[in-house]
């Protein structure tokens, strides 16, 4: 985040320093050019006056050595030049080869022969390779009788303006260093609040209400935001810990009355009469008491299982080994088929309260009101958390469907081609429990994850509504989802059935130096 913040922070002081530095470059660059001009106005001036003396009494030769010795010593050819554009002084070679180069030359002679001083070019730019001309009439206003000019190579004054704009430019880097060297840490710890904040919410939103804020660093205002998200995370969970409490406590309570009074009403049974009304009221009295100690017996385990609020990874495969065995003698006892199709290797982020519980009401959920022939359990990974990834109907491995509830366990579950790297990081684990039996309408599974809601068609079949409920609240504590979809095709073809489907999310695995192959022996 404070990265975030020095991407906005620096380039406002980049196009501070920019600002301020580029006029201040300009103004280097044209003194520097300013301080040429004037030191070659001089030279052409003090030349003028030498060569109008030089010309009125035709002694030249002093003059011409002087303006040989200064090419000679400064590399800038100088001559004296007449109306005629004739070179009577100063080296003629060097001269006209500068002049080549000079389109501007021929303009700014004509103008010093018409008695003008030449201005400054002021190409100063230091990709630009153009020399200084500069020239000046021999004699005054109609007496003018030539031209002194001077070609000056400015190479050397352009490196001095890039010598002083590199000196500027580290200049302006120092407040830039500072403002980072500064702004880092103090970003850091002012935001080092809100990014603790930020993760106390994300572990809340998991289920852990236990997590509090640092409310001793970061500013004043930020103290207090923390403390006032710890004041109100306290009453949270003093609240749910009370309701908890209480649905605990309830039900503990109400446990011994209820038993008392089943075993009261219970012994009224000896004193019924074979015949009239007593005996159907008695066998209504007798199912409502074993309903309500379901549901007593249901809501303590609910308080159990959501007191418990922590997800830890596990493998899958020891969660189906300790269970499969089970679902099989259930399955056989029920007349009906288990399927299992789970890659090994598999590991994920188990629910509070246990992924084996879970799966353990599912598959009760299948067996109890589903009225199905087959109940399916597969797991696939599917990439990007979007827990899409399912498998067909009857799976795409080489899975075993043996009647009676014999199927393929944990142990030799087959691993179809294009089941994915089950230790791939990343991702979610989508496990799937199928059947084909009733299932229930599209317009109904929404509310099936609703606390206390069934089917009208279940009404008679022992339960609480709980169940799936629960268990969405504790996959939803493990950052998964639970979702309702339609199940395995009926035999009748008359519909689907009813699927349970839990993507959790994938814990990658550690390849530790023990688990490397050893290296070949020869």
């Amino acid at each position: 985040m404070h990265r975030r913040l020095l991407a906005v922070l620096v380039p406002l002081a980049v196009l501070l320093v920019a600002a301020l530095g580029v006029p201040l470059s300009v103004t280097v660059a044209e003194r520097e050019m300013q301080e040429t001009y004037v030191d070659r106005l001089n030279d052409v001036g003090r030349f003028a006056s030498l060569a109008e003396t030089a010309l009125s009494t035709r002694r030249s030769e002093a003059l011409q050595q002087e303006l040989a010795r200064y090419h000679e010593l400064y590399g800038i050819p100088a001559a004296v030049i007449d109306v005629s554009g004739t070179v009577l002084l100063g080296p003629a070679g060097a001269y006209r080869r500068a002049a080549r180069a000079e389109p501007a030359l021929p303009r700014i002679v004509t103008a010093a022969l018409a008695g003008a001083r030449s201005e400054p070019s002021w190409e100063w730019a230091p990709w630009d390779d153009s020399a200084l001309v500069v020239a000046e009439p021999v004699g005054r206003d109609s007496e003018v009788v030539g031209t002194v000019v001077t070609i000056s190579d400015l190479s050397k004054t352009r490196r001095r303006i890039l010598v002083r704009w590199a000196q500027l430019a580290g200049l302006g880097l120092l407040p830039l260093i500072a403002l980072v060297a500064v702004a880092w840490p103090v970003s850091a710890w002012v935001l080092r609040p809100v990014r603790e904040l930020d993760a106390a919410s994300s572990r809340i939103s998991r289920g852990d209400l236990t997590i509090r804020a640092d409310a001793e660093a970061g500013p004043v205002e930020l103290r207090r935001l923390a403390e006032s998200f710890n004041t109100m995370m306290d009453a949270v969970e003093n609240a749910v810990q009370r309701q908890r409490a209480f649905v605990s406590d309830a039900s503990h309570q109400l446990r011994n009355p209820l038993t008392s009074l089943r075993l009261a009403v219970e012994s009224l049974e000896p004193h019924l009469r074979a015949s009239g009304d007593g005996r159907q009221v008695y066998d209504m009295a007798v199912d409502e008491l074993k309903a309500m100690q379901r549901m007593l017996n249901s809501l303590q385990a609910s308080a159990r299982m959501e007191s418990i609020r922590t997800a830890s990874p596990v493998d899958l495969d020891a969660v189906l080994a300790t269970r499969v065995d089970r679902w099989q003698a259930l399955t056989a006892t029920a007349g009906q088929s288990l399927v299992v199709d789970v890659p090994p290797g598999l590991r994920l982020l188990e629910p509070p309260g246990g992924l084996g519980s879970v799966l353990d009401e599912l598959i009760s959920n299948a067996l109890r009101l589903s009225n199905a022939g087959v109940v399916e359990v597969t797991a696939r990974v599917a990439p990007d958390g979007s827990g899409t990834s399912r498998a067909a109907p009857g799976g795409t491995g080489a899975s075993r469907v043996v009647p009676g509830g014999a199927g393929t366990g944990p142990g030799n579950a087959a691993t179809a081609a294009g089941h994915g790297d089950a230790s791939a990081a990343g991702g979610v684990v989508t496990i799937v429990v199928r059947d084909d039996g009733q299932g229930i309408d599209a317009s109904e599974r929404a509310q099936a994850l609703r606390r206390f809601w069934r089917s009208p068609r279940h009404q008679n079949v022992p339960g609480t509504g709980l169940g799936l409920a629960i268990c969405a609240d504790l996959v939803g504590a493990a950052g998964g989802e639970l979702r309702l979809e339609e199940g395995l095709p009926r035999p009748d073809g008359s519909g689907h059935g009813f699927a349970a489907v839990v993507a959790l999310p994938v814990v990658p695995r550690v390849t530790s130096p023990s688990d490397d192959p050893a290296p070949p022996q020869d």
